[in-house]
């Protein structure tokens, strides 16, 4: 994974460490080095999420070590030793998963670099083996769709159908999403989800779950994909059954990126909250503080909404991934 370290002047930017003896990193003159290592590539919402990063750090003037994890915690781990090994002035990283963390935050905080969770958290008891968490509130995103879900079966009797697609076991925001979505939902006994099963977070995975659940479950009335590829691909699945989506089936989903917005301003999608993946400005605003001795606030949250069918209309022109 070492070797995977990818470094060059497309992805220059600016990135912080602290005031200790890890100076500048590798980088020259004084130049703040960021590490970054991301998730991977499985969705759309990543693809810009990491656009968004390199291009802020390129803004910012920033020097920018970026790794991609593939979705593997091993190759992480193997990134963020890379990081420590070359002194860089900050790590900065998008968890793949919630646990196993300790050991090698506990060797960056022993090298005297700053570490900041961008868009996941991770479970750690130790909370000062890391500096801020920048992201969404994944259980707010779950409560958010459960109680469109609650609004619009409300005063109608008959058990609703839920079955759910799960982003990738053990990743913060498909635990946040699922727990969300179950609480709020708990408040009409005639929703129920009746099958439950990760896809991923990919559009392929989505789209072969959704067919085993359509052979499986002969009557379906609700979708919840936790995030808008895994949508996608149900969909896909779905038409291939001769169903309608967004009719026959009503279809909520998490993120909001372009590809999303089009399927719900089409119908073919009926709600969807948004989790921006446009983090970059706002993670390169903490690096430069924290390596100025500065101290931010521990939880950062993201702004962000959700989306109607009508209100995708709107907004779809202007969607910037």
């Amino acid at each position: 994974m070492v070797g995977a370290v990818l470094l060059g002047s497309a992805l220059a930017g600016c990135g912080g460490g602290d005031d200790s003896s890890s100076g500048s990193g590798s980088g020259s003159d004084d130049k703040i080095v960021l590490g970054f290592s991301q998730v991977g590539a499985e969705s759309g919402w990543r693809t810009a999420n990491t656009k968004s990063i390199q291009d802020s750090a390129k803004a910012a003037g920033i020097e920018l070590k970026f790794a991609d994890a593939q979705g593997k915690q091993e190759n992480q781990i193997s990134a963020i030793r890379s990081f420590i090994t070359q002194k860089v002035d900050v790590i900065a990283f998008s968890p793949v998963v919630t646990s196993g963390w300790d050991a090698v935050l506990k060797e960056a905080k022993d090298a005297n670099i700053p570490v900041i969770l961008t868009d996941r958290s991770v479970d750690s008891q130790d909370t000062s083996l890391y500096v801020s968490f920048l992201g969404s509130d994944f259980v707010e995103e779950g409560k958010k769709a459960g109680q469109w879900l609650v609004d619009q079966y409300k005063g109608k009797t008959g058990t609703v159908n839920i079955v759910e697609l799960q982003g990738t076991t053990g990743a913060a925001p498909a635990i946040d999403r699922q727990k969300g979505f179950a609480d709020t939902i708990a408040s009409d006994p005639n929703l129920k989800v009746v099958k439950s099963q990760t896809g991923d977070f990919t559009r392929a995975q989505g789209k072969t779950v959704m067919e085993t659940f359509l052979q499986s479950t002969p009557k379906i009335d609700v979708l919840y994909a936790h995030n808008d590829d895994m949508g996608l691909g149900a969909i896909e699945a779905i038409e291939a059954a001769g169903k309608k989506p967004g009719t026959d089936i009503k279809i909520i989903t998490v993120d909001a990126v372009k590809d999303g917005m089009t399927a719900l301003s089409e119908g073919k999608i009926n709600y969807i909250v948004e989790c921006s993946p446009l983090l970059g400005p706002q993670l390169m605003d903490i690096v430069k503080q924290v390596k100025d001795g500065g101290t931010p606030e521990k939880r950062i949250l993201t702004k962000e909404t959700t989306f109607t069918q009508e209100q995708a209309k709107t907004e779809l022109p202007n969607r910037q991934y």
